[in-house]
Formats: structure tokens, sequence, C-alpha cells
């Protein structure tokens, strides 16, 4: 536990999560048992260790906090020798930055310094957040009559170390599955009456989780017929499905995917290293991806996206390009970096905050790994065109998605740049939205128990359309 003792509270957000990017744990307090002291008078910060005080003018094209933010950052980078090529950068959409100073004139030069100079980012992040923000800006679509659709589907075929999402194995929920089921149905319907009655479209339909394919053959159609029968009566440009897992595709869901209208799916095997699924808790092989991918190809699949996660224990560089280099040998049309987050939730999180041996990459290492996946990417003639960030991200980088030209995924550039409304059904899944007008978002929380969300769907799904109606009084003002 490193101690930061402030002097002015009105700074204590910025100084801590600026150091902790540099430190596992960090706890700021008011009494003389710290580390370390910053202490931000009217024109300087002052951090002081037991050895000595540096000081840090502040920069006056700059705001306080701002100042503030650099001043330990660049302390703590001299420190502990970590290179964190996001700066003090913490936010979760950056590429949002660079889209508003494009939309202010500003050349790509004049991006890359005031991302220098306000955050202390390096310039193939800079680079990356323009990439992002062009192929972003071709692709979205504000026009208020315009949805996407979320459906989540809360069981998986086993728990991974990593995640932290409100979800279970499908073993441990083999009396709840029907009902789910049928709940979730009777949302898409009347979802869908809400939709066709005031005449929206449907852009994309993005269907999540947990693992969509958990379910069985039976089960598993019935929901895509369902899906189909409901939200597919006009033409939607994007029609995903997560498969995710390997162990849950057959050869039945695919075919039952590509009768009812699925154009993009994605098969997720995190690593190609047998070792590393073992111990993240996956019960497939990097065989099984390869035999799924081909059978997905032979099925009719043109659009087929993989996620990779960088940072994950026991994992170096070496691996990384072994997976990237089995990827590349399949050639998918997209592909999805994560870096890895430690949550709140998951087993790993556990495993950490308990001690528990866990080795994960240091800095300079995720660095390479990422460069790495950068390569793959360009090897396949993608380019990035969605970005984002989380909390307690190993190494504070960056999640991207990078596609060939033509193979973006809609469902995530608009969720992400927040121009869209977002209906969403199923457990836990959260609608929002977006009033144009006035910069606003909305939000309304689906219950996140299985069982809960079961019993009480009626009740939850007329909330809904009441928060909905909304979106149309809005729309009809137009």
């Amino acid at each position: 536990m490193i101690k930061i003792k402030l002097n002015n509270d009105l700074y204590s957000y910025d100084v801590y999560h600026i150091s902790n990017l540099f430190f596992d744990s960090i706890e700021l307090i008011d009494s003389n048992d710290w580390n370390y002291s910053v202490r931000v008078e009217e024109n300087s910060v002052y951090i002081t260790s037991s050895e000595k005080v540096e000081s840090y003018k502040f920069d006056k094209e700059l705001k306080d906090k701002s100042n503030v933010k650099i001043a330990v950052f660049k302390y703590f980078t001299k420190l502990t020798g970590k290179m964190l090529p996001w700066g003090t950068l913490i936010g979760i959409r950056p590429s949002k930055i660079a889209l508003n100073l494009m939309e202010e004139k500003k050349t790509d030069k004049e991006i890359i310094n005031y991302f220098k100079h306000h955050s202390l980012t390096k310039e193939n992040k800079t680079k990356l957040c323009i990439e992002v923000a062009k192929r972003e800006k071709k692709i979205v679509n504000d026009d208020v009559r315009t949805v996407s659709i979320y459906i989540g589907m809360p069981f998986c075929p086993t728990r991974c170390l990593y995640c932290s999402f409100i979800s279970d194995t499908i073993a441990n929920c083999r009396g709840l599955v029907d009902g789910y089921l049928e709940a979730m149905i009777y949302e898409i319907e009347k979802t869908a009456d809400f939709i066709h009655k005031k005449g929206l479209t449907i852009e994309s339909i993005y269907f999540g989780g947990g693992t969509p394919t958990s379910v069985d053959n039976n089960q598993f159609e019935y929901v895509m017929k369902s899906i189909y029968d409901n939200l597919l009566k006009t033409k939607v440009k994007e029609f995903t499905v997560e498969c995710g897992r390997p162990d849950s595709i057959t050869y039945e869901k695919l075919i039952s995917m590509k009768r009812y209208g699925v154009n993009r799916i994605s098969i997720n095997p995190q690593t190609m290293n047998d070792d590393t699924l073992k111990l993240i808790g996956r019960n497939h092989s990097a065989k099984d991806v390869i035999d799924k991918f081909n059978l997905s190809r032979k099925v009719g699949f043109d659009n087929i996206n993989m996620d990779i996660i960088i940072g994950l224990p026991g994992e170096n560089t070496l691996k990384v390009k072994n997976t990237c280099s089995e990827i590349i040998k399949l050639r998918p049309e997209s592909i999805t970096v994560h870096g890895l987050a430690l949550k709140r939730g998951s087993k790993m999180f556990e495993n950490v905050l308990n001690n528990v041996k866990m080795k994960l990459p240091d800095q300079n290492e995720l660095n390479d790994m990422h460069d790495t996946t950068l390569d793959c990417a360009y090897t396949l003639n993608m380019k990035p065109y969605y970005m984002y960030r989380q909390k307690n991200m190993v190494g504070n980088l960056e999640n991207v998605g990078y596609s060939i030209d033509g193979k973006e995924c809609i469902y995530n550039v608009e969720m992400i740049e927040d121009k869209q409304t977002i209906i969403a059904i199923g457990s836990n899944g959260v609608s929002k939205i977006i009033f144009r007008d006035t910069n606003r978002i909305e939000r309304y929380g689906n219950l996140k128990d299985v069982r809960e969300y079961t019993r009480r769907i009626e009740e939850k799904v007329d909330g809904k359309i009441k928060f909905l109606e909304t979106l149309y009084k809005a729309s009809s003002k137009k």
C-alpha cells in the first residue's frame, strides 16, 4: 500500500487515479504516515519523498487539474521507470477528443501536439485516435429514428478467471434457462411492437452475453427464430452473434444463424496457447478454435471476428506472437484486441487481492505485446475502426477493434460513440436514449438477476416501453 498525503481535496480524484497507474494499491491520507506528499500551491506542485522534494511549475495554458496530473505523472514515471504511452489520459473514449478537434478543423499535427501538451500522450497513441476517429465518422448514424438492438444471454459454458459479468455457467442454471428464454422472447416481441408501431429503423442487432451459443441447439433455434420473426421484418444492415466459445458452437447452431439472417459472428480464442486457456478456465483448445472457425467458413460465414486478450497471466510476447501467427493463418475479417482489466467481482481480482501467485507481464512487455497485435492487424490488411479503454486495465492500455475495409462492426461504433439510441433486451441490459439537441443520454436498466428478470418481466418491459416513448416524442418533433 502506497500512502500519499495531499494538501488539497480538490485534486484528490486526479492524484489518486494518476498514482494508481504506477502502483497496485493507493491510499490518500491526512496524517504524517506517508510515502509521498503532494502539495499544490498557487502556481506549482511540490512532491516530497523521504529523500527530496521535486517541484513542477504550472503551465499557464493548462487548467490547474491538468497541471497537477502532469506533475504527478512525471514524478512517478521518473521514479518507477514505467513508460505509459497514454500519459495522463484515463478516460474511456480518447478518440472522441481527436474527433472533436477534427471538427474544429485541426490538422493531424495540431492534434498530436494537443495530446502531447495536455496529457503527455505518445504520438503513436494519438495517431491511433486520429485513425479511429476518421473511420468512426464514416460509420456513425445519428438519425434520431434509427436504433440498434442489444440482446443478452447471461449464461456461459464456464466462468473465465477474468470475468466479472452478471452471468453463470450453463450447468448451474439448467432449471432457469427455459424460463429466462420465455421472458426474453416476451421482451423481444414487445420491443418489436414498439419499434414497428413508431416506424423506427433498426440498423444493427448484437446478440451477446455471456455466450448466446451456450444453450442447446433447440433452445438456440427457438431464440433465433423469434429474433428473425420480430426484429428482421425490414432490412437490418448488421446482425452479429457473439458465439464466443468454440466449445459452444455446433453445426446446427451455425445453420440456425445462417437461416435467420446473421451476417457477422465472433469466435473468441482470447489466446491460442493451451496452457493459458486451461489457466483462465476455458474448456477448449487452440485446435477447437481452428476447427470451429473452419466449420463456420464451410457454412458460409464471410465476416468473422476473433478476440484476443493482452496481459493474461503467464503470457509473454512470444506467446502473443504464437496467437497472432495462428490467427493470421485463419484470416478473419476483424480482430478485437483487449487489454486485460482486473475487474472487481472476477476470480482474478480476488487472486491478486489475496496475493495468490499470478505472474502478469510488466509494462515494457505489455507495450511489446500490443505492438505485436498491431503488426498482426496490418499483416491481415486491417485498420483500427473503434477503441475504448477501461478502468484497472493492466498497463493502462486500450481495447482496439481492427477490420478490413467494409467489415467494421457497426454496433460497436454506435455503442462507443453515443450518437445512436440503443435498445437492450435481456437481463442486465441497459437501454440508452440519445437526445442530439441537448447532447443528453438517458438510461433504463433491466434487472440483473436472472430469476428476478424472469419473474418481473411484464412489469419491467412496461417500464421500458414507457421510457422509450420519450424517444418517439422527441423524434416526432424533428
